[in-house]
């Protein structure tokens, strides 16, 4: 394997996506943390305006404007910037169309809510494009102001045609502006320095969404990165117990046993019932996991594994999350 394969060296973009429900937002984040250890300086983008980051790392609503919301371990720092759309074709306007005040205007008559619904395309170059702008900025030394960018992108059903934008705007310019803007996005999207991230659970629906999301992308020629495996469970019970919890045969006498063992004489049969009832689903869970892996198997990506975290999500959870990239080589 290449470092990339490993630990996603060289790479300067990161599109996370993943199918709902499956923890995307927080793994965009935990990523974001990861790659900022050490010292450097990442941005994480959210494009959806669900201010989910906001939410994360526990502060106010996002502005549309670069903050620090977090220090990475020794010493990195995480900037977000949750992408405004009507803000943002302003700044389009005035930059390709030096239309600021007219783009201003248009928003009070909504008109930018018009442009972007009969031209759905040119919204996602606009979000695409701020993305790939904050990749490319550099100081005046030469050197880029971010060492990374983490992107938490829509969802997976959406992913493909969200990053490709040349497609999207071949009905829309042909010439001009939107497409010179539209080939510099896909210059970044189809670099190497970028790599689509799946996130996923290991369930049915994401695990397919996830193998669908790969084939997309893989037919439209972007870029593929590592599989996220999120809230991973791990066997409590031996190969020999969760056979027999499957098939209905544990020996519950000897959990009733157990269980006026532990000091619980009062209602031990019903305990003991309750126990076996939790064993049978918890084995169930696990031959599904596997199930699943297996299928996860077929594809020739690197794969990482973030644990379920028993007290919940909150922000020294995601750190552990971020700490748990980091030691399977991910950042």
């Amino acid at each position: 394997m290449s470092a990339r394969d490993t630990d996603w060296d060289g790479v300067r973009l990161h599109v996370v996506t993943g199918k709902g429900g499956t923890g995307k937002t927080t793994v965009a984040a935990a990523l974001a943390l990861a790659l900022a250890a050490g010292g450097r300086k990442v941005l994480l983008v959210e494009v959806e305006g669900r201010q989910g980051i906001a939410q994360l790392f526990d502060c106010p609503p996002l502005p549309y404007e670069e903050r620090r919301v977090a220090v990475a371990p020794d010493g990195g720092d995480v900037y977000a910037l949750a992408i405004d759309t009507e803000e943002a074709l302003i700044e389009y306007l005035e930059m390709f169309y030096n239309l600021k005040r007219a783009g201003k205007a248009m928003t009070k008559l909504g008109i930018v809510d018009f442009v972007t619904t009969i031209a759905p395309g040119l919204r996602d170059v606009i979000l695409t494009g701020k993305t790939s702008e904050s990749v490319r900025r550099k100081k005046k030394d030469g050197s880029f102001i971010y060492d990374a960018v983490v992107m938490d992108a829509p969802p997976t059903g959406r992913i493909t045609k969200f990053l490709n934008v040349n497609e999207e705007v071949s009905g829309l310019a042909k010439v001009g502006p939107v497409r010179n803007h539209a080939d510099t996005v896909m210059k970044v999207v189809r670099s190497p320095e970028t790599a689509v991230h799946f996130v996923t659970l290991l369930e049915e629906m994401p695990v397919q969404e996830t193998m669908d999301g790969i084939h997309d992308l893989t037919e439209a020629g972007l870029p593929i990165g590592g599989i996220i495996v999120n809230m991973e469970h791990e066997p409590v019970l031996s190969e020999d117990d969760l056979a027999a919890a499957a098939a209905g045969t544990l020996d519950t006498d000897e959990i009733i046993r157990g269980v006026k063992a532990a000091g619980l004489e009062h209602d031990a049969e019903q305990i003991a019932a309750v126990l076996a009832a939790e064993a049978t689903d918890h084995a169930r869970r696990t031959a599904l996991q596997r199930r699943e892996k297996e299928r996860l198997d077929s594809i020739d990506r690197p794969r990482y594994a973030l644990p379920m975290l028993s007290d919940g999500m909150d922000l020294a959870g995601l750190y552990d999350l971020a700490a748990a990239l980091r030691t399977q080589g991910a950042a």
